[in-house]
């Protein structure tokens, strides 16, 4: 017998013995008395952290082509690099965005419910999304980092969902997760509602990285993730956060974003 049979032996044994058995029996069981649901609209799914047809598809992946910087897609192909007016504008102070969803009709249901419906486990599935889209800035990443919430919001909504998307992200892409690495200084009232300018002044200066944390931040590459891009001042304002702090590169990436005309908004 080689090593590597003897290796997988043990292996096929724990999988289809008592234990192994035992466990299907118990999945089981539990799919009957609590069927696995639709993260949308809550519809019974074949298998957990699944979409019924209808919630999949009216969904609007984002896709090539998009601007090289905040990944707002283009309506045409261009040039690999390109930016859109925007960044070609003012440089965002992130090194580069991406999301994986348009912000619409067909998902803002599927976020509102996530970040409003207490549908925390939506966050691993959803960040396992994110960790694909963004693959590409995963794979250089040294920390996954979320956008905090102001200690009074987290404990009104009881979880921060962009940390919960985290998660999915740092467990799908295998990359080291920092929960606490930027705080939110001061309360801002909601976005919502603001314009471009406006938001931007709203978030000025209301992140900082964590005292504690400093160190983890010096020369690191950070994978920064929100739920919703708008405008990117937010995300703008952790980042500008991370860089005084000495992060070699700030990446964001979001669930879904707002596209309106060919400006990111």
């Amino acid at each position: 017998m080689t090593d590597g049979a003897a290796g997988a032996a043990p292996g096929r044994r724990a999988r289809f013995g008592i234990p192994g058995l035992l466990r299907t029996a118990a999945r089981r069981s539990t799919d009957l008395l609590l069927p696995p649901r639709c993260l949308g609209c809550g519809a019974i799914t074949p298998s957990e952290g699944a979409l019924c047809g209808s919630c999949w598809g009216g969904l609007s992946f984002i896709e090539r082509p998009w601007c090289a910087c905040c990944g707002l897609p283009f309506e045409f192909d261009i040039a690999d690099g390109a930016l859109c007016g925007g960044c070609a504008a003012r440089e965002p102070a992130f090194d580069s965005a991406r999301a994986v969803l348009r912000y619409d009709d067909a998902s803002r249901p599927l976020i509102l419910s996530f970040k409003h419906g207490d549908r925390m486990q939506a966050g691993r599935h959803f960040g396992g999304w994110m960790a694909r889209a963004g693959a590409e800035r995963a794979e250089q990443a040294d920390l996954v980092a979320p956008v905090p919430l102001h200690w009074r919001r987290l404990a009104a909504r009881r979880y921060n969902q962009s940390a919960e998307l985290a998660r999915g992200v740092a467990a799908s892409a295998g990359v080291d997760l920092c929960l606490d690495l930027l705080r939110r200084t001061r309360a801002t009232p909601g976005q919502g509602g603001l314009n471009r300018r406006a938001r931007r002044l709203n978030v000025r200066g209301a992140f900082a990285v964590s005292p504690r944390r400093r160190e983890a931040v010096d020369g690191a590459r950070i994978l920064l993730v929100d739920d919703v891009l708008t405008t990117g001042a937010t995300l703008e304002a952790c980042a500008r956060a991370l860089k005084r702090a000495g992060a070699a590169r700030v990446d964001a990436l979001a669930f879904a974003r707002v596209v309106r005309g060919a400006q990111p908004e």
